[in-house]
């Protein structure tokens, strides 16, 4: 065989060979020699400045501040308590540029700690496994041999003690399994199912009236404060002084009562804020209840009057009724002057033969199915009226002849005063009640009238009604001489009263006789004047909420008239084919009234559109046994509301034709206001004295 080492040295030399030349050109053969092989060579970019090593060298100090410089300065946001916006001065500096969660734990920290024992605990538990393994085995090989050795020898039972060892053994060769313990959360892990996006609630827009706003400006100088606390010093003085009047024992029943009172007003506080929240919620659940109807109530509108020039509707809205007032008549209805959606409604009788108890409830459009407040009496109410100026003030009128004052704000069944036998009181019943302006002394007063012919002037005085008669109404031509020359006069029943918006002094009283008389407080033997109004009794009075010389009265004997008290002859006549109840001006119009007759229908005019006849003609109660009593406008939304002798009070709504106003002229405003009121009944007047003059 050839040898084999020259040819290992001579590829060593080779190799060394190649090596040299190839580290002299600088090049080394193999893998990735291609990319050594490539020059590495600098790639400057084409607008890059040339600098000096001076400036090259040349440090920039830049100081780290905790504001952002990119943190907005001007935000403005809009403050609700001062109504302006208002910049914030405050603004958040902090910028956060990156955040990560991260599970590691530092081994000095008390966590690390305690995972670092928990897991030395687990490992310790492994190993002693294990060695109670190793020692079953041992075990098990000696018993092996025991048994080949019993059964070499003699056979023989074995004994209790070696069966214990055995059970001993058996324990021993299962190995005690470490308790399990619930794993801690590794990861950055949370449930699927609160991951969810919860979607923010809506909202729905509340369908209300702004709430009333006032300006108030005050300024307290030195002289007010000083002034104040003058009062202050003098109160305290006084109440000093009633304390020494005191005696000991008065002081004691004092301190008793004071206590009592105490104790007595913590539960009624409690009892109070119990009704109040059942209050609202009752309205909350009404008002859901009834939405269509307070919906057709705000917005709705008739669109049909479109289509029809000169007629109009009334919409049915909501019903009022009581369970306790079922059978007894609506005698009077009158709105609260301060609050539009309160009416108070009167309940008696006007059968003289089925005279009973009496009510007065008061009923909120709020809430339909309950009265507000509910006071009852031994007789029937036959007429009410609410103060201007003091609108918790209800004054009425009984069968009896009694009149009463009753205070909302002291909700008892009684009222706070009342007439009797010796203060004077009506000796028939009493058919109308006004509240006029405050006496001389600023008592409160208000007059009655009554079929016994008295009208009668009431003041409140220290807590007493006083009365003063002011007229007693005689019918004219009646006049008889009696035994000895006395002069008998038949008295005249007064049925309604109304008093002049101006002319304090002046005002009409309707009788039973037909008979309408204008009357002054001054004079109280006779009349100013006298028209032979009606065939039967005068059913109510009204003037002219504008025209200070029109009024309006309606009989029994089914007509309606319109007069101006300088004429003794009526201005218009409306005949309605049955017995009108009861007339109402319009608020909002000096030629729109409303007419109620007792077959159970509602009529409104507007002299302005039709002077003849009726605008609107429409049945209001079902059943045609039931008659109406009673109307009233209300002060400000376009509603009426109607009272049956059947105790119900039904609201109506007016459609637009009814309360049309003045048409706008293209590049003229349109007039509103007193003045316009009146020229335009003033038209209507002057025709119809222009054609009395010819006759």
């Amino acid at each position: 065989m050839p040898p084999k080492q020259p040819p290992r040295r001579q590829s060593i030399n080779a190799g060394r060979g190649t090596r040299k030349r190839d580290e002299d050109s600088g090049t080394e053969v193999g893998e990735g020699a291609d990319e050594w092989a490539q020059s590495k060579a600098t790639v400057r970019p084409p607008d890059q400045l040339e600098l000096t090593d001076a400036e090259l060298k040349e440090e920039f100090t830049r100081i780290l501040t905790a504001n952002n410089p990119h943190a907005p300065q001007n935000i403005v946001r809009y403050s609700f308590k001062e109504g302006t916006y208002k910049l914030i001065g405050f603004v958040d500096q902090l910028a956060v540029h990156f955040s990560q969660v991260g599970n590691l734990i530092p081994k000095d920290s008390d966590e690390g700690r305690r995972q670092h024992y928990r897991d030395k605990l687990v490992a310790g538990s492994q190993e002693s496994a294990k060695v109670v393994l190793s020692e079953a085995e041992i075990l098990e090989e000696e018993e092996e041999s025991k048994e080949a050795e019993a059964e070499a020898g003699s056979q023989t039972d074995v004994p209790a003690a070696e069966a214990a060892e055995k059970v001993t053994q058996e324990e021993l060769m299962t190995p005690k399994q470490p308790k399990e313990r619930k794993l801690t959360n590794q990861f950055n892990f949370s449930e699927r199912a609160s991951q969810t996006f919860n979607n923010p609630l809506r909202d729905r827009e509340c369908q209300m009236e702004p709430p009333p706003r006032t300006n108030f400006s005050a300024t307290a100088n030195q002289w007010e404060i000083y002034d104040a606390y003058v009062e202050e010093l003098e109160k305290q003085e006084k109440t000093k002084e009633k304390e020494k009047t005191k005696t000991p024992v008065a002081k004691k029943m004092g301190k008793m009562a004071m206590r009592k009172m105490t104790s007595m007003e913590s539960q009624s506080d409690d009892i109070t804020k119990v009704t109040q929240a059942a209050k609202i919620v009752e309205r909350m659940v009404n008002q859901n209840t009834y939405d269509d109807i307070a919906q057709d109530f705000k917005y709705y509108e008739d669109a049909a009057d479109e289509y029809r020039d000169q007629e109009g509707t009334l919409l049915p809205l909501w019903k009022f009724q009581n369970d306790k007032a079922k059978r007894l008549a609506v005698t009077a209805l009158c709105w609260n002057p301060k609050y539009n959606d309160l009416f108070a409604v009167g309940h008696g009788s006007y059968d003289f033969m089925k005279q009973s108890r009496g009510m007065l409830l008061l009923y909120s459009m709020k809430n339909p199915s309950f009265p507000e407040y509910i006071f009852s009496s031994e007789s029937g109410i036959m007429c009410l009226d609410m103060h201007v100026d003091h609108p918790y003030l209800v004054v009425v009128g009984h069968y009896d002849g009694n009149v009463a004052i009753y205070n909302l704000k002291k909700p008892h069944s009684q009222p706070s005063f009342r007439s009797s036998a010796k203060s004077g009181k009506h000796t028939d019943p009493v058919w109308q009640v006004k509240w006029q302006k405050d006496d001389m002394d600023n008592n409160l007063n208000f007059f009655s009238v009554s079929s016994d012919g008295r009208i009668v002037s009431w003041t409140l005085v220290k807590s007493e009604l006083v009365h003063t008669d002011v007229i007693k109404l005689k019918v004219e031509g009646s006049t008889m001489e009696g035994v000895e020359g006395l002069q008998l006069h038949t008295v005249g029943c007064g049925t309604a009263f109304d008093f002049h918006k101006e002319i304090d002094y002046m005002f009409l009283v309707g009788t039973e006789e037909g008979k309408i008389y204008k009357c002054s407080k001054s004079y109280s033997s006779q009349f100013l004047d006298t028209y032979d109004a009606h065939n039967m009794a005068v059913d109510a009075v009204s003037w002219n909420p504008y025209h200070t010389k029109v009024f309006m009265s309606c009989s029994s004997d089914w007509t309606v008239k319109i007069w101006d008290h300088t004429i003794k002859t009526p201005m218009f006549i409306y005949d309605l084919n049955s017995g009108v109840g009861d007339v109402a001006w319009a608020p909002y119009s000096s030629t729109v009234f409303a007419a109620v007759t007792t077959n159970g229908k509602a009529h409104v005019f507007d002299l302005s559109i039709n002077k003849y006849e009726a605008i609107c003609n429409q049945p209001v109660v079902a059943k045609k046994k039931n008659k109406i009593t009673h109307v009233q406008f209300n002060p400000i939304y376009p509603i009426i509301i109607v009272g049956d002798n059947r105790g119900h009070v039904t609201c109506l709504k007016l459609s637009p034709n009814l309360r049309k106003m003045p048409k706008e002229k293209k590049g003229q405003e349109v007039q509103k206001g007193p003045a316009v009121e009146i020229a335009k009944l003033d038209k209507l007047l002057n025709l119809v004295r222009e054609v009395k003059t010819k006759i």
